[in-house]
């Protein structure tokens, strides 16, 4: 460690101009500058798989975790230029010659709604939507918000996006009129792609509807767009502006199916996705070109042990990071064979997930720990139903797996053949960053194991202070990697704030951890107002704030309760205006009013009546105590700062008034 040791004398004796770049970018230490070499050969390796236009003429990698040194900056490649999607779609048709390769079986909701679609033909309906976007006046560098089913047009539009530079910001699907219009007022949105709706099982989503409620309150809002994009998915009969609403289907009819690519620098912006704050307010995380295309292919190919022959399914769906960097772009950047599917695990039954692996010879699936935990409940019969020979692979993404759903999906869905690679990665790190290599580490069920390649994790006390060896605490990371986020959009401070102030030169990820006496890492949760619902992340205040906008409510908090399928459950409770009865009706009301400010996702499992909320006499919620009553556990600790202590009786009285 000492920067006038003989290591770095050696390193610096073999190679001395690289090393007087790297020590003036990061710190002395020899071990540090040795392993900053070493990952410089290891991405630089990587790119040469790639096509740049230009290559790059400053640092490979340059960054800043430290906010008392300045702005936090992440840079990688820095003046070279390319394009995703020539990279993904061109060279695999044109150099690679998988034109006849197929990208995506599609699998729509209804079994038997089907279509295949090759690499030439992906590319050619990319460029006609790409020339489209053109003709409606999209250029460089504008944001189009993308509010779409999983079908195969949700990949073309947003590679349409990237071909012409254009940055797209990607909104699930299952999000109400209201998230819609935030997400499109923050990103300054110019256009708007969308469908006439779409079947999640038996249940239809007028997304047209939707839409066109989210412009009417962003222009409410003083915010205008003037073209929205429709899609005729289900062919119905949806409401129509022509001023505004302009048909997929007749635009592209008189397309060109040959659009050359936009050269964007590498850290130019790639994609704005949104994800909950503890704020309550969504903030945008910004990927950027070079960076997130190697990291996604990287981590697609090593993690999955992809081979050309796999079919690949991942079960997420595009509107979250799984599906921008483990549907779209990883699996693209290594000319994989994909499923892509619209329905859902359960419809028209429980067998539906094996029957599409066996129809399709998925050899590589990837869900979540929800979905697993769901189908436990049927039973065994349903998945062996189907044989599922063709699986050599298992993974989950999302969240902590526990260790019985983990033990179910080995023997039971793989037969105690296939490993399973449990990851951990958010929206904010673009791709894994703890995971196991498939047959290569030895598995331990529910935990994440170690890190990726380049990554470096750290446990810090509530001080700060790195924890050796077995240990618990904070997750956080020491250095970048390729594809991690770059800033909140348009908002660096609280970029800053949010992963970096709180310890000063680490990436702070707002994840518990602990590390066994093996060195495996395991993910224990949130430590922030955060909650992982069905492995998506929802903001407590962003609930909370939807609860008070009821005329009925006055304050409202909201806690995690643990679920057995979702893994957790909101608990809301609600403090009442005078005169309000609390009752079945106005907890309908209060769910219909998350649903329509959130989505069906952040909707309450429970709502309890609370007269007062438990507080400290500087006014603060103690959510420790909340918690403890949602799960009915009496063990309350210290609560001598709570300045009345009889608040709590009365609310375990409520709850047990509650059919929990």
């Amino acid at each position: 460690k000492d920067k006038s040791c003989l290591k770095q004398k050696d390193d610096e004796a073999r190679n001395p101009k690289r090393f007087e770049r790297c020590k003036s970018l990061y710190c002395h230490k020899c071990v540090c500058n040795s392993m900053w070499l070493i990952i410089f050969e290891f991405w630089g390796d990587i790119a040469k798989d790639f096509f740049w236009k230009t290559n790059h003429t400053g640092p490979f990698l340059d960054y800043n975790f430290d906010v008392t040194k300045g702005e936090i900056f992440i840079k990688f490649m820095e003046g070279a230029s390319t394009n995703i999607c020539y990279n993904i779609l061109d060279r695999n048709v044109h150099e690679r010659k998988l034109g006849e390769k197929v990208a995506f079986y599609w699998e729509g909701n209804e079994p038997g709604d089907a279509l295949t679609v090759t690499y030439r033909e992906l590319l050619q309906k990319v460029c006609r939507f790409a020339n489209v976007l053109k003709s409606q006046g999209v250029k460089k560098g504008d944001a189009v918000s993308i509010y779409m089913p999983m079908v195969v047009e949700l990949v073309v539009a947003m590679l349409a996006c990237v071909r012409i530079g254009a940055v797209h910001s990607i909104v699930f699907a299952g999000f109400s009129a209201e998230s819609l219009c935030e997400r499109i007022m923050d990103s300054q949105c110019s256009l708007l792609i969308t469908a006439d709706g779409f079947y999640r099982g038996d249940k239809l989503i007028n997304l047209k509807l939707l839409a066109d409620e989210a412009l009417q309150k962003c222009r409410e809002k003083g915010f205008s767009i003037q073209r929205c994009i429709m899609l005729k998915h289900l062919s119905k009969e949806v409401p129509w502006n022509p001023e505004v609403d302009l048909c997929w289907h007749a635009l592209v009819r008189g397309a060109s199916d040959e659009c050359e690519p936009e050269w964007c620098a590498s850290e130019d912006p790639l994609f704005i996705l949104y994800t909950s704050g503890s704020t309550g307010k969504p903030k945008g995380v910004l990927h950027t070109v070079s960076g997130y295309m190697l990291y996604t292919a990287t981590t697609f190919k090593l993690v999955f042990d992809y081979q050309p022959d796999d079919v690949y399914w991942c079960t997420a769906d595009i509107g979250w990071i799984t599906g921008h960097s483990y549907i779209t772009y990883g699996p693209l950047a290594n000319g994989a064979t994909s499923v892509l599917f619209e329905g859902l695990p359960t419809y028209p039954d429980v067998s539906r997930m094996w029957e599409i692996v066996d129809k399709y010879h998925v050899s590589k699936f990837y869900t979540a720990p929800t979905a697993i935990r769901l189908l436990m409940k049927y039973g065994r019969e349903p998945v062996q139903k189907y044989k599922r020979e063709s699986l050599k692979l298992l993974g989950t993404v999302g969240e902590p797996i526990n260790p019985e759903a983990w033990h179910w999906y080995y023997s039971v869905v793989g037969e105690k053949r296939c490993p399973i690679v449990d990851t951990f990665w958010q929206t904010e790190t673009g791709g894994h960053v703890l995971t196991p290599l498939p047959a290569a580490t030895p598995m331990k069920p529910g935990s994440a194991t170690f890190p990726f390649f380049g990554v470096v994790p750290a446990i810090l006390n509530e001080s700060g202070e790195e924890l050796e060896g077995p240990s618990d605490g904070y997750l956080v990371f020491k250095q970048p990697w390729p594809g991690m986020m770059r800033t909140v959009y348009g908002n660096q401070q609280r970029f800053e704030t949010i992963y970096f102030k709180k310890f000063p030169g680490y990436y702070v990820t707002g994840d518990g951890c602990r590390r066994d006496k093996d060195g495996y890492y395991w993910i224990t949760g949130r430590i922030d107002d955060m909650l992982n619902v069905s492995g998506h992340l929802l903001s407590t205040a962003e609930v909370e704030s939807a609860l008070v906008e009821h005329q009925a409510v006055v304050e409202a908090a909201v806690v995690g309760r643990p679920h057995p399928v979702k893994g957790e459950s909101l608990y809301c409770f609600v403090t009442l205006t005078d005169g309000v009865t609390f009752n079945r009706t106005l907890e309908a009301e209060l769910r219909k009013q998350v649903r329509e400010k959130i989505g069906a996702i952040a909707t309450p499992d429970f709502i309890q009546n609370a007269p007062a909320l438990p507080k400290t006499r500087s006014g603060k919620i103690m959510r420790r105590v909340l918690r403890k009553i949602a799960c009915d556990e009496r063990d309350l600790g210290d609560i001598s700062t709570l300045a009345d202590s009889s608040v709590v009786e009365q609310l375990f009285h409520n709850r047990c008034r509650m059919a929990v």
